[in-house]
């Protein structure tokens, strides 16, 4: 189950509630869900019941407590426990089963994992811009807008102009010949809007102190574990993994949707680089501390598939950030 199924069971929560006559109010478009926060549990969490309380005319922990019984109700496979916590936040914690799903979510939809439609129906139009570290934001936010079905074009007849800090202008006029497409994008984008923009050639080193080469790096060792698992006879397969040195990197991979969504609405690039930093660092640590291919004399195993399948589904997610930064996602490093 990823956040976006989790978030239409929890809509079907309330759709039943309201139509049964059990929680008055209007039924939301969406639900937000994501990780719990101070003093939350589980793997996932919303504060849903906080919104419809007033319309209900109920407290956020009556809403949450009736959503408790209407969500376990919708979806006992993929749902062990819903807990109600703090002021009338609702944790969930997720079937084993359901981590499995996830991994094929991912393999299934390819780079395109995390696309949605919560904005479905929005048009949006930025205004063109001519400053190098403006025009690369834009494109980029027009881009992340599509993926949630945004009709988003730059145009003169714009309705939103960006507000980015600018390259200073002796920086500014050599950048991508100096240090290359992918690099400078990475520096223009990484750091948030108003931040200042990265231009020197630590950009370049190949080194894990830069995250753009651990970050391209990572990818390339997912591809080629699924190379040589392949050559092995090893197929990549997406039954579930119980190691809990696995958790980290599945939770990272489940995060990616909501990741696309926030940088969308709120016009945010750096959200997604620094995304598939945290992605590429669980995974470095799962390959090393779960070995995805047998060593020595060891045989091929049903634990083997499920860590390649894992490894494929990390190297996709950090393929189709990188896409969408306009970042080249080699399979050699």
């Amino acid at each position: 189950m990823t956040p976006a199924d989790l978030s239409r069971t929890v809509l079907c929560a309330v759709r039943r509630a309201v139509g049964e006559g059990v929680l008055a109010g209007p039924v939301p478009d969406s639900v937000q869900v994501g990780r719990p926060g101070p003093g939350g549990s589980g793997d996932y969490a919303t504060s849903v019941a906080l919104r419809l309380a007033g319309p209900a005319r109920r407290s956020p922990r009556d809403v949450a407590e009736i959503l408790r019984a209407e969500i376990l109700r919708c979806s006992p496979d993929l749902v062990t426990h819903v807990e109600v916590t703090g002021p009338g936040f609702l944790n969930f914690t997720l079937a084993p089963g359901s981590r499995s799903a996830l991994v094929r979510a991912v393999l299934d939809a390819g780079i395109r994992y995390g696309y949605g439609d919560a904005l479905a129906g929005t048009a949006v139009v930025l205004a063109p811009a001519g400053e190098i570290r403006a025009a690369v934001h834009t494109e980029t936010v027009v881009r992340l807008l599509r993926t949630q079905g945004a009709d988003a074009r730059t145009g003169e007849d714009a309705t939103e102009r960006l507000s980015v800090r600018p390259v200073p202008a002796a920086l500014a006029g050599d950048l991508f010949a100096r240090l290359g497409p992918d690099a400078a994008r990475w520096g223009l984008l990484r750091p948030a809007a108003q931040d200042r923009a990265a231009t020197g050639d630590s950009l370049l080193v190949q080194h894990e102190s830069n995250p753009l080469f651990t970050v391209r790096y990572a990818h390339a060792r997912t591809r080629a574990l699924v190379r040589n698992g392949a050559a092995l006879g090893i197929p990549a397969s997406g039954s579930h993994t119980d190691e809990p040195a696995a958790r980290p990197l599945l939770d990272s991979i489940g995060d990616h949707p909501g990741v696309l969504a926030a940088a969308a609405r709120h016009r945010a690039p750096d959200r997604v680089a620094r995304h598939l930093e945290r992605t590429a660092e669980a995974f470095l640590h799962f390959q090393e501390t779960c070995r995805p291919l047998p060593v020595g004399d060891e045989k091929p195993s049903a634990a083997h598939r499920s860590r390649l399948a894992l490894a494929e589904a990390a190297g996709t997610v950090l393929a189709g950030g990188l896409a969408l930064l306009g970042i080249d996602a080699p399979a050699h490093l």
